[in-house]
Formats: structure tokens, sequence, C-alpha cells
């Protein structure tokens, strides 16, 4: 099929709540395509109606996105050219379009990216846990039984794990998630990025619920959590080496500061607790040698 012939679809990122985080290019092309396809046309209508773009909207969600999509479909083959937003963020991470990305895709209609906002990545770039290695997990189940079963398979997982959460069940999957992985493991809690009341909350996850149980405004809005992946064996030439650099940096640096960098050059592989713990207990046999 010559896609030249065809409209074109694009995937457009938008503010997850600060409206000013919209690209140029993402106004450009709400602006000049024939139609907008919106998880919710009453929520995508406002971030319109700030930008003045008058392009006609149409529903896609999870309820109608088999239907929607073939409609969408004949519009690409008329050389309708058709946006897809969500709520907010970048379409198809927990939100719809899947389907309709499939089938576009099968029926060679050109299919464009327009880059921007996205929570999991947001929350992630200020978390302060490993960010060279990470997994997206959305939404846990709903269902208690199935929402440990899940964090079961995920409890040996060394990378970065990042959750979406519903305010209605986020004290439920902390507790469970301290069942699981164990209250002391790290984590990030975020909520309402970009918007007037953000929180970044880091922590053990025991401190996490503590902070979400006792002050209830942290159960509304937008929820992220981020959880340090397990740490990996160390070998004892890699704890050697460990030694031998925090040794060096003890002697140039703060002794936190020598623990936080060894932590970083060594990309989190052993809990800076246990470094420092380490580096103290080096100190006081120098000491008492001296």
């Amino acid at each position: 099929m010559n896609t030249k012939n065809f409209g074109t679809l694009y995937i457009v990122a938008t503010p997850i709540g600060n409206l000013k985080d919209i690209t140029l290019r993402a106004l450009e092309v709400l602006q000049s395509v024939d139609l907008i396809a919106a998880e919710d046309t009453r929520q995508s209508k406002k971030l319109l109606d700030n930008y003045c773009i008058k392009t006609p909207l149409i529903s896609l969600h999870e309820h109608n996105e088999e239907f929607r999509s073939k409609l969408i479909l004949e519009k690409l083959a008329e050389n309708k050219n058709i946006a897809l937003i969500s709520d907010a963020g970048t379409p198809l991470i927990s939100d719809p379009g899947y389907q309709l990305v499939t089938i576009a895709q099968a029926a060679q209609h050109k299919i464009v990216p327009i880059p921007g906002p996205c929570a999991a990545i947001a929350a992630l770039s200020v978390s302060g846990l490993p960010t060279d290695r990470f997994v997206f997990e959305g939404f846990l189940p709903a269902k208690a039984t199935q929402r440990r079963q899940k964090l079961e398979k995920l409890k040996s997982e060394t990378r970065s794990i990042i959750f979406y959460e519903s305010i209605h069940r986020i004290l439920e999957s902390l507790l469970t998630m301290i069942g699981v992985f164990g209250a002391n493991r790290m984590a990030v809690y975020a909520r309402e990025l970009t918007k007037m009341y953000e929180t970044i909350q880091s922590g053990t996850l025991q401190e996490i619920y503590d902070f979400v149980e006792n002050n209830s405004q942290q159960r509304k809005g937008e929820i992220v959590l981020i959880v340090h992946g397990v740490e990996e064996a160390v070998t004892d030439t890699e704890e050697l080496d460990m030694e031998r650099i925090l040794k060096i940096l003890t002697a140039e640096l703060p002794g936190s500061q020598a623990v936080d960098l060894t932590v970083k050059i060594f990309n989190n592989r052993i809990s800076r607790k246990k470094l420092y713990s380490a580096m103290l207990q080096s100190k006081k046999a120098n000491d008492d040698r001296s």
C-alpha cells in the first residue's frame, strides 16, 4: 500500500498537569489535523480551549476503541490527518490507543510520534533511584490476590520498578509491597506532578506508607510509585574495588560525600547504609591503630 495517498496518524503527548508543558510541535499538529481522537473529550477540550484550538474532537477510550479505530482508519484512507491524545501524558502508556496503532500499522498508514510529557519518566528523573535500567509496570491488579501474585513475580527484579496507582488503592498496595519487598526497600512516591500540590517523597516503603496514611491529602490525585530494585550480589572483586575507591575518596571528601559517590560509581549495587557502616568501621580501626 502506498502510504503517501493516505492521511497520517499522530500520537501526541499532552501535559500531565501544567498546561505550559505542551510542546510547540504538539500545538502545531493539534491545530492542523482534521480530527483529534481524545480519551475524554471534556478533559481535552480544556487544553484545546486554552490554546484556542478549534479542531473537531471525537472520543476514543477503552470502551469504544474497537469501533472508533475502524472509523479513524476510514478517515485516514480518505487522506485525513488525525491526532490521538489521552487525558494527560503520552497515549498508550496505561492509556487507550494500542489497538488503534496496531491496526493502523497493519494497514500501513503513516504513524508519527509527537513526544512530550510522561508521568512515569518525569517521576523517575527526580527519584534519585537508578535510572539506567528500569521497568514500567503500570497499574497493579485491583484484586488483592492478583496484586500480591504480581508483586511476588517482581520480588527479584533488579531494575527500578515504576507503578501507577489509584488513590483508592495506594495504602493497600503499599502494605502488600511491604509484605513482599520488605519494609526497608527504598521507594519514591510522586503525586500530582507539575501541579500546584506536587509531592515527591523518598524513603523506605514503611516510611512512605506512614506518610500517606497520616495525610489524607496525599490520597488525592495522580500517583506514581517507584520502587528500588533488589540489589544484585556484589562479587569479591567488586567489593575490594569499592573499598579501595571509598578509601581514596574519603581521603579527599567528607565521609558522606565519599559514600554517595562510591554508590553512584558502582551503579547503586550496594546500599548506602551498608557502605557507610563499612566506612565507619574502617575509620574506627584506623583510629584504634593510631
